[in-house]
Parts: structure tokens; sequence; C-alpha cells
């Protein structure tokens, strides 16, 4: 067995790619069904977010189950395998489980050390236990990874005043233009990334700002918490008549396909109109035809990586305390990972001692006659439990305990030959 991620990110692959590559939250148990059908792979968990997409899995076949995974994501994402694999990375064993830790810490993040990804892999967790796409080892993984998170962010100072992408956007928008206060600004949806949009921009002064969502009551809750910004809140069918009067438009919604297109804009925006498009949706919700339009200033995600650039300066020297506690975790983890070889043995050891104290067991209490077996047997029955427990106890303490993998393997192979066991591998 092996412990294997296959997957893409801000740093591999453009945002053209990584949204057709995306897998929403409703999609999700369709992949896992899907991918645990393949005979080679046993567990599989899938991250999908605005920055990333990756496939950790538990491979019986390392090779063609890493194969497994990537055509499963060229015929998803409809790109040719042989195109897709120059965004993809693969990583095996330590290196997976460190990788995991990583993304968990935000330390993989386009922003370093933002607390988002955090949330995302405790949704990864959730919705593969959901739709039984873990196990044993993976389980562990990821609450391991969530238990690492949450160190590096109360045990170092990295969050400490990290930007995220909605805040970056703010800081994008404010280098672009001139008195950010005094525009007219419309934010499409409700979301998380939508509400730190409203608090940054509630920070520079910002008062004049649509809210554009399906919902009406979620938009609402947004607003309560932002009395300040005095937010207009508007249903989805307003949307275009509300970008016709706008300066400045954040997207951030669910949508899989574009929800403003060149063709819906220039219906509705005067011939000399200029307008600001940033977008920090995956999938975009801006179609790429927009970039074309004279008066339209269209940013995504991937233009964020400039004012994010000057963010990583200043948390080097926080990361490199974060990665410390990393490893910490990423051995706790291999030390557990490695003691699970010793679990048929200690099975099969364990099941051939109950068989012999059971057969002598028996044995004794027919000699003992019918009516001083019935009387005594519970506590006959207990005292041969105690035995075998006690004598087994510490043997399988130092067997697990065991650092060195050499001498575990020789002290394996003695006690396998010593009682004539049978194994059936489990864990490698």
């Amino acid at each position: 067995m092996n412990i294997v991620v296959v997957g893409l990110s801000h740093k591999t692959a453009p945002v053209g790619i990584r949204e057709k590559l995306s897998i929403p939250e409703g999609k999700i148990e369709a992949a896992i069904t899907q991918l645990k059908s393949y005979p080679h792979l046993d567990e599989v968990a899938i991250i999908s977010t605005c920055n990333r997409l990756e496939i950790y899995a538990v491979a019986k076949e390392t090779e063609t189950g890493v194969q497994a995974i990537a055509q499963f994501l060229a015929e998803y994402g409809h790109i040719y395998l042989h195109e897709l694999r120059r965004y993809l990375f693969v990583l095996l064993r330590q290196d997976a489980l460190r990788h995991l830790m990583r993304v968990s810490a935000g330390l993989e993040s386009l922003v370093l050390g933002e607390g988002q990804i955090l949330a995302q892999v405790k949704t990864t967790h959730k919705l593969a236990q959901k739709y039984k796409g873990l196990g044993r080892l993976l389980d562990r993984l990821f609450k391991q990874a969530m238990t690492a998170g949450k160190r590096v962010r109360t045990e170092t100072n990295i969050g400490t005043g990290a930007v995220s992408i909605s805040s970056a956007a703010v800081e994008l928008a404010d280098a672009k233009v001139e008195h950010l206060e005094n525009y007219r600004i419309s934010i499409i949806g409700a979301g998380k990334m939508s509400r730190l949009l409203v608090q940054h921009l509630a920070a520079k002064g910002c008062q004049n700002i649509a809210l554009v969502n399906r919902s009406h009551t979620r938009a609402q809750e947004l607003a309560d918490k932002f009395p300040e910004a005095k937010l207009q809140i508007h249903l989805l069918p307003e949307m275009m008549n509300v970008i016709a009067n706008s300066d400045l438009v954040f997207t951030s919604t669910g949508a899989t396909e574009p929800i403003l297109t060149k063709g819906n804009l220039e219906a509705v925006l005067k011939p000399d109109q200029e307008l600001m498009l940033i977008d920090i949706s995956v999938p975009l919700n801006v179609a790429t035809d927009v970039a074309t339009m004279p008066n339209v200033a269209s940013y995504n995600v991937d233009d964020l990586k400039a004012v994010v650039a000057q963010n990583h300066a200043t948390r080097r020297q926080m990361a490199q305390e974060a990665e410390a506690l990393l490893e910490e975790e990423v051995e706790a983890y291999v030390v557990w990972w490695r003691s699970l070889e010793t679990v048929p043995t200690i099975s099969s050891l364990r099941n051939k001692i109950e068989d012999i104290r059971e057969q002598e067991l028996e044995k004794a209490l027919s000699r003992l006659g019918s009516e001083f077996a019935e009387k005594h047997q519970e506590v006959i029955e207990a005292l041969t439990r105690g035995i075998v427990n006690k004598i087994l106890h510490e043997p399988m303490v130092q067997l697990r305990a065991q650092q060195d993998i050499e001498a575990r393997h020789r002290c394996l192979q003695s006690l396998q030959m010593l009682f004539d066991l049978e194994i059936e591998e489990q864990y490698s």
C-alpha cells in the first residue's frame, strides 16, 4: 500500500486549466465513487479549491494507481492526457504526507499562511467520510494534517495579519484606481470570500457597495455583519442592471460556467463606459472574451500574485518555524503507519494463542466435572485470559514501539517462524 497525491495548483497550472479540473461539492460523491471503483485504489479524498485540485489515494500498486487518477482527471476535464501531464504533480508516501501538512498549514497557499484552507481541508475530510472514501490510512492522515494546521496557527505567528485572496483582490483594485472609496462597487455572491471582500472594502472607507446574490436571506446575514458598509442587497435577476451602474465589480460565486460574458455586458454598458472586473472564482465567473472589450479591465486570481508576493517576503521566517512543527507531525504519522505492519503478526499470534487457550480450557473443564465447571467456569475463563494477556502484553508493546525498521522486521520474522504463523499482508 502507498499513499499518493496527484493534482495541480496555482504553482503548476494557470486558472484556465484549474477551472476545467475544479470539482464542485455536488460532484465529489460521484468522483470518489468512480475513483474507488478502480481496482488499484482503496481510499480516496479530494481537495478542490480555487487554487488547487488534489486527489489523495491509497494505492495497492503505485504506478497503476497514479495512472488511473491521471486518466480520470483528463476525462473529467476533457483534456488530452499528454497535455494535462505538464500541469500535474505526483507525490508519494512521505512526500505526500508532508504536502498535505503544508497545505493544511497554509504553506502551499497563494497567500502564505491564509486560514481558509484549513476549513477546506476539514470539508474534504468530512465529505470523504460521508461518501465512504476514507479508510484507516487517509482518515488518520487528514486528522493529523488538521492538527498540524492548528498547531502552526497557534504556535507561530504566520497567520497574524495574513492577507487572503479577497484582501489581495481589494489591494489590487486599490492599486489600479485612485480614491477607491468613491467608486460604485458591486459584489456578486455572498459566501465567505464575499464576506472578506466587504470587510476589506469597509476598512478602506467604501460605502457604495451593492451585494447581488441568489438568496436574499444569506445576503442579509452578510449585510447585518457590516452595518457601517450600508450594503444594498439585490437578487440575481437584477445583476446586469446593478453592474451597469457600477465602476468596479467583484465576482465570487460557485457557478460552473461564466456568468459575465462579452455579450451580456455589451447589452447593458454604454459604449464609452469604463468598468473593472475582478474575478476571484474558480471556475471563472467572467468569460475570457471580456478581455477584448476596450473599456473593460478584467482580472482573475492569477493576477493577484504580484500583490501576494509582498506578503511572502515578510513571512518566510515564520514559514521556517512552521516547517519544523510540520516535520514533527509527519514523523508522528510515519511512526504510526510503520506500526501497522505489526498488526497482521500480532493478530495472528493472538488468534493462535487464543485457540490454544480455548482448547486447553475445554479439556480442563471437562475433567473437573459439569457441576464444578458450571459454578467456576467464569472465574477460570477470566484467569486464563488474564494469563494470556499478561504474557503477550510486553512483547506486543515493544514490537509496536520498535523504531528501527530492520530490527522490527527481524522480530516479526522470528515470531512468524517460532509460532508458525500464517500472515496476510494488510499494510506496507
